[in-house]
C-alpha cells in the first residue's frame, strides 16, 4: 500500500509529462488527479490506524540504493505516526489543489506540462517524509526544491516568475548547502545515514566535541545547527525566508500546494523527525527557538501593509511557520506537528479561496480594488471566513473551536509552561503575532469582501469590460504609495464606475471543480482542531500515538495544561483586539489608515518594503556577484582567455593567411622566382653543411 501511495504520483507524472499534448489536457488532468486521489483513499486508513492505535510502524524496502566502502543505503519507506500525520496532509492538499487546477488552470495551453509538474512535487514530498535514511530524505529534499522552481516559474514568459524561480533556487541552495554538510558531519560521527540507528546513537555523543574551522565545538550542536540551516530554507525563516513571498509569481494553486501545506513545512518534519538529536544540545534548542519567535514577530508585522492578497496570505505562512518551529525548539513537538497539520488545512483553503477571489476579478491581486464581493461571491466569502476564523484561532475552551484555536494557543502556552528564557520571550513574541495575525486577517477580509466596491481603478477590471462590450476605457494607474496608506478607503471616495467603464461588470463565483476543494479544507479548518487535538496533545496518551516517532515530553504537556488561566486567555484575548482594531479602522472609521501611515511614515515604509531585506542582500550579494562576474568575464574570459587563447590564435592564422594570400599572385614569373630563390637557399646550405 505505502509503495502505491508513493510511487503512483510518479507514475502519473511521467505519463503526463511524456504524453503532454500527444494525449490531451482532459487525459494528463484525470491521469494525475485520479492518481492523487487514490493515494489519498490509501493514506487515510494508515492515519486512522495509528489514531487508533491498532497500526505499528513498519519499514518497507524497495531497493539496494547505495553500497560504497563504510557507506550503505537502502531505499526504504517508513511508515509511523510521524509518516501517516504527513502522508494525509500531503495527499490531501495535493489531491485538492489538482481538482481545482482543473478550474483555475482551465484556459492555459500548458495543462498537462503543469499537473506533471504537481504530481512530480508530491512524489518528492512522499518520499521525503517517509524517508528512512538521511540520504533519501535529502534525495526528496532537493526533489521538491526543483519540483518547486519548475512551478514557480512555469509562466516563464513573465520575466517576475523566471526571476522569482531563480530567487527560490538559488536561496534554497544556500540552506541546502547546511543540511549537506550536516549529513556530512552526521556519517562522520555516527558511521551511518539510517535515522533509526543515528536517533538511536544520537544521546551516547551528548557532551562530546569535535573538531570545527580550527576550534572544538559540541559535536550535537554542530550537526543540529548544520541541519536547521537547511529547514530555515526549506520553511524560509528569517534570513533565508525572501524566496517565499516572491513564489507567488507562480499560478495560485502552486501558492497552495507548496508554500502553505507541504514544501515549507518539510523543515518542520525533518526537526521532529530528528527531535531526539535536538534533544541533545539545549544550544540548538535555544537557536531553533529564537530563530521561529523572530520569524513569527518579523512576518506578522510586514503582513499587515502588504495589498497583495496572495502576499498577505504568503507572510502568515511564514509567520505560522516560525510559530511550528519555536514550539519544537522548546520541546513542544507534538504541538508543532499538530499545528502543522491545522494549518495545511486552513492556509490552503486560504490559498484557493484568494485564487477563487482572483479568478473572479480578472487576476487582479491588489485588494485596494476589492470591496462588496460577499455578495457576488458568497462560497468563496465564507469559505475564507471559515479559513480566517481559524487562522486568527477562534473558540471557547472546553465546547469548540477551529482549527487554529487548538493548534496555536497549544503553542503558547507550552513556550510558557516551558519555563526557559527562550521560552518566555516565545510566549510574549507569539502573544504579540497572533495580536497582528487576527489584525491582517480582519484587514484582508473587510478590504476584499466589505465596504464599497472598489473595482474602477482596477486595469484587470476594465480591460475585461473592455473585451466584453467592445468600446474603450479610461486609463487608471495603481494607488501611490501614499494610496497605499488608506488601504483604498481614502481612494475609493468619490469613484465613479459608470464614469470609468465598470458598471456593467458583475464578479462571478468559480467554477464547481475549484468550490469543492474549497468545501472540503472548509471542513478541515472548522473541525480538525476539534477532532484530533487529544491524540496529538494529551499528555496520557500522546505519547502512545507518537510511539516514539518523535520525542514526546509528557512532564511539558502536563505544565502545558495546567498553566495560569491569563495564560490560556491571552491569545482569545488578543484575538479579540485585533478584530476591533480591524473593525474600527476598515468598518467605521475608514480615515485611520491613512492618519496612521501620514503620523507614522517612517515605520509605514520599513514594514511595507519588508525590513528592507531584498535591499540589503541586493547590495551585500547580488550587486557584488554581478560585478564578478562581469569582470570574469569581461577581463578574464574575454580579455585573457580568448584573446590569448582561441582568439588569439584565430588572429594569428588570420593574419598568416593574409600574408599567405600576397604571394599568390597567379603570376608564372613570381613563382618561378620563389622556386628559384628556394633552390638557391637549399644550395647554400647545403655547400654551408
Amino acid at each position: 500500500m505505502i509503495k502505491l501511495i508513493v510511487f503512483l504520483p510518479l507514475l502519473a507524472a511521467i505519463i503526463a509529462g511524456l504524453g503532454n499534448r500527444m494525449i490531451g489536457n482532459v487525459a494528463a488532468k484525470a491521469v494525475t488527479t485520479g492518481a492523487l486521489f487514490v493515494s489519498c483513499a490509501l493514506s487515510w486508513p494508515i492515519f486512522l490506524g495509528f489514531l487508533g492505535g491498532s497500526a505499528e510502524a513498519y519499514v518497507e524496502p524497495v531497493l539496494t540504493f547505495i553500497r560504497s566502502g563504510g557507506l550503505s543505503v537502502d531505499w526504504s519507506l517508513r511508515v509511523d505516526t510521524l509518516t501517516a500525520v504527513m502522508l494525509v496532509v500531503v495527499t490531501t492538499v495535493s489531491s485538492l489543489v489538482h481538482l481545482y487546477s482543473w478550474g483555475y488552470m482551465a484556459e492555459d495551453d500548458s495543462q498537462p506540462r503543469f499537473f506533471a509538474y504537481l504530481s512530480l512535487f508530491t512524489f518528492a514530498m512522499l518520499m521525503l517524509v517517509t524517508a528512512d535514511s538521511l540520504v533519501q530524505m535529502f534525495f526528496g529534499w532537493e526533489g521538491v526544491g526543483l519540483a518547486s522552481y519548475l512551478l514557480i516559474g512555469f509562466w516563464y514568459h513573465k520575466p517576475s516568475a523566471k526571476a522569482a524561480a531563480i530567487k527560490a533556487f538559488v536561496v534554497n541552495r544556500v540552506g541546502d548547502f547546511g543540511f549537506s554538510l550536516g549529513i556530512f558531519a552526521t556519517f562522520l560521527v555516527f558511521g551511518t545515514v539510517s535515522i533509526p540507528a543515528i536517533l538511536e546513537a544520537a544521546p551516547g555523543m551528548a557532551g562530546s566535541t569535535i573538531g570545527f574551522l580550527g576550534h572544538r565545538v559540541d559535536t550535537m550542536t554542530l550537526i543540529c545547527l548544520l541541519l536547521f540551516v537547511g529547514a530555515m530554507g526549506k520553511s524560509a525563516q528569517l534570513g533565508l525566508h525572501t524566496w517565499l513571498p516572491d513564489a507567488m509569481e507562480g499560478p495560485t494553486p502552486v501558492s497552495a500546494l507548496i508554500h502553505a501545506a507541504t514544501m515549507v513545512t518539510a523543515g518542520v518534519f525533518m526537526v521532529c523527525r530528528l527531535s531526539p538529536m535536538f534533544e541533545t544540545s539545549q544550544v540548538a534548542l535555544n537557536v531553533v527557538t529564537y530563530v521561529g519567535a523572530a520569524t513569527a514577530f518579523f512576518a506578522a508585522t510586514v503582513g499587515t501593509t502588504q495589498t497583495d492578497i496572495k502576499r498577505v496570505i504568503a507572510y502568515s505562512t511564514c509567520s505560522q511557520l516560525g510559530y511550528m518551529f519555536f514550539a519544537a525548539g522548546v520541546g513542544a513537538y507534538g504541538a508543532a506537528m499538530f499545528h502543522l497539520f491545522t494549518h495545511a488545512f486552513f492556509k490552503a483553503l486560504l490559498f484557493l479561496g484568494a485564487g477563487s477571489v482572483i479568478h473572479a476579478m480578472h487576476h487582479e491581486q491588489d485588494m485596494r480594488f476589492y470591496g462588496g464581493l460577499r455578495k457576488h461571491i458568497p462560497l468563496t466569502f465564507w469559505a475564507m471566513m471559515a479559513g480566517t476564523l481559524a487562522i486568527t484561532g477562534v473558540g471557547v475552551a472546553g465546547l469548540f473551536g477551529f482549527a487554529g484555536f487548538y493548534s496555536k494557543d497549544a503553542i503558547i502556552e507550552a513556550a510558557f509552561a516551558s519555563g526557559s528564557t527562550a521560552g518566555g520571550l516565545a510566549f510574549f513574541v507569539g502573544v504579540f503575532a497572533a495580536l497582528l495575525t487576527s489584525f491582517y486577517s480582519w484587514r484582508l477580509m473587510f478590504l476584499t469582501f466589505f465596504g464599497k466596491p472598489r473595482w474602477a481603478g482596477s486595469e484587470h477590471i476594465q480591460h475585461a469590460v473592455h473585451d466584453a462590450h467592445g468600446h474603450g476605457h479610461d486609463h487608471h494607474d495603481a494607488p501611490s504609495e501614499e494610496d497605499a496608506g488608506h488601504d483604498a478607503h481614502a481612494h475609493d471616495a468619490g469613484i465613479d464606475q459608470v464614469k470609468h467603464g465598470t458598471a456593467g461588470y458583475h464578479p462571478h463565483e468559480s467554477p464547481w471543480p475549484m468550490l469543492l476543494p474549497l468545501v472540503v479544507l472548509t471542513l478541515g479548518a472548522v473541525l480538525a482542531g476539534f477532532i484530533f487535538h487529544l491524540p496529538f496533545l494529551d499528555a496520557e496518551h500522546g505519547a502512545e500515538f507518537w510511539k516514539g516517532s518523535l520525542a514526546f515530553n509528557s512532564h511539558l504537556m502536563h505544565a502545558m495544561h495546567g498553566v495560569p488561566l491569563w495564560v490560556k486567555l491571552s491569545a482569545t484575548v488578543v484575538m479579540i483586539t485585533g478584530l476591533l482594531i480591524a473593525i474600527w479602522a476598515y468598518l467605521i472609521d475608514t480615515t485611520i489608515p491613512a492618519r496612521f501611515t501620514a503620523t507614522f511614515r517612517v515605520l509605514y515604509d520599513f514594514l511595507l518594503h519588508k525590513w528592507y531585506f531584498d535591499e540589503l542582500y541586493d547590495f551585500l550579494f547580488v550587486r557584488p556577484a554581478f560585478a564578478l562576474g562581469r569582470f570574469f568575464w569581461k577581463r578574464g574570459d574575454q580579455g585573457t582567455i580568448d584573446r590569448f587563447g582561441p582568439d588569439g590564435v584565430a588572429h594569428v592564422i588570420v593574419g598568416g593567411g593574409a600574408l599567405t594570400r600576397r604571394l599568390q599572385s597567379g603570376y608564372v614569373y613570381t613563382y618561378a622566382l620563389v622556386m628559384l630563390l628556394g633552390l638557391a637557399a637549399a644550395a647554400t646550405w647545403a655547400m654551408a653543411g
